[in-house]
């Protein structure tokens, strides 16, 4: 079904801090090529400027070879595709100007792609795809959200955060931990050399929302009182801390999946964004389908963080409808889901 999706598109992901450009032929990804910024590591978070600014360095060489790799050129695209929002406006800029002018160029169409939008497409680049209606747990550094999608184009979001994202509980934890930025990586790595021995209260939180904030807290005066009465506390225990704290989250967002899945009677369920590549949630949605008789569906790593190859699959959706945007579109920081 949706490789039957014809023409080439080149897509463009600005939204944060990694500069992405993918080519989509036929409703297949040829290329997805990323630049990463490491200057944001030095600050513990990213800063929008040095984003911005690193974006416009970045984006033309990683165009050029996102066309190369995919083996055509420039002259053979049919469409631009470029993340519109949400995301930090200074990053937002640079793709959406630069996609603006190279389809002016190119006299070819505009499409506009929402960031969470193609995070849960990106489970059609590569199969087996998910059935429709299927329950899609989005979680990120800014978002966390359960959507139940009926269509490529009908999504509705059943469940998010209250306050803070999974990913900034996991970044914000790590910052307490004296451990580099972006800590989810790393807080997983040490997970993975640990035990979940401590256990960390799971936030009483009504329906399908979910909330971070109070897990946070519980952390830091946790992290606290124990290094009162023992100053060398952090470094015999961090993998154990790690383990814990990852156990934690994870079991929060399956938790609520889980609920959704039985209220709405739904049997496909699919983890999307960057907190995805987590190996505890991945191996906590394997089991709770196991146990359920449900179906998993789990990205590639490739396709989990911010990447081009989701906004071309969004995209190639809507070129199959012929929606698209005009040369007035600007960048939209807080898009609407």
């Amino acid at each position: 079904m949706f490789r039957a999706i014809k023409g080439k598109i080149l897509a463009i992901e600005s939204s944060c801090d990694d500069t992405s450009a993918a080519v989509i032929v036929d409703g297949v990804v040829m290329s997805n090529v990323t630049a990463h910024q490491i200057v944001h590591a030095e600050y513990g978070g990213v800063v929008p400027e040095l984003a911005s600014r690193k974006h416009q360095k970045n984006i033309l060489p990683v165009v050029k070879k996102a066309i190369k790799d995919a083996n055509i050129t420039k002259d053979q695209l049919d469409a631009i595709a470029f993340t519109r929002g949400p995301g930090l406006l200074g990053s937002l800029i640079v793709g959406v100007t630069f996609a603006k002018a190279f389809a002016l160029a190119l006299n070819i169409p505009l499409i506009e792609v929402h960031h969470m939008h193609a995070h849960v497409l990106a489970h059609f680049i590569e199969e087996p795809f998910p059935a429709f209606p299927f329950l899609c747990l989005t979680v990120s550094g800014g978002h966390t959200q359960i959507v139940l999608v009926n269509a490529y184009n009908q999504m509705t979001v059943i469940g998010s955060t209250l306050d803070d994202a999974a990913g900034e509980a996991f970044d914000k934890t790590g910052k307490m931990l004296g451990l580099p930025y972006p800590a989810g990586p790393e807080i997983d790595r040490l997970a993975q050399k640990g035990n979940a021995i401590y256990q960390f209260p799971e936030p009483k939180i009504e329906g399908l929302n979910f909330s971070f904030s109070g897990l946070k807290t519980a952390i830091l005066y946790f992290i606290r009182d124990e290094l009162k009465s023992n100053p060398l506390f952090l470094k015999l225990e961090m993998n154990n801390i790690c383990a814990s704290v990852q156990h934690r989250i994870a079991t929060i967002l399956l938790s609520k999946l889980e609920n959704a899945a039985r209220q709405h009677q739904i049997s496909h369920l699919a983890i999307a964004g960057g907190v995805s590549a987590n190996s505890t949630l991945r191996e906590g949605l394997l089991a709770l389908c196991q146990e359920n008789n449900w179906t998993a569906h789990i990205p590639a790593f490739e396709y989990c963080t911010d990447n081009a190859g989701m906004i071309a699959m969004a995209a190639a959706f809507k070129f199959q409808d012929k929606i698209f945007s005009g040369q007035e579109v600007t960048p939209e920081p807080r898009l609407i889901f």
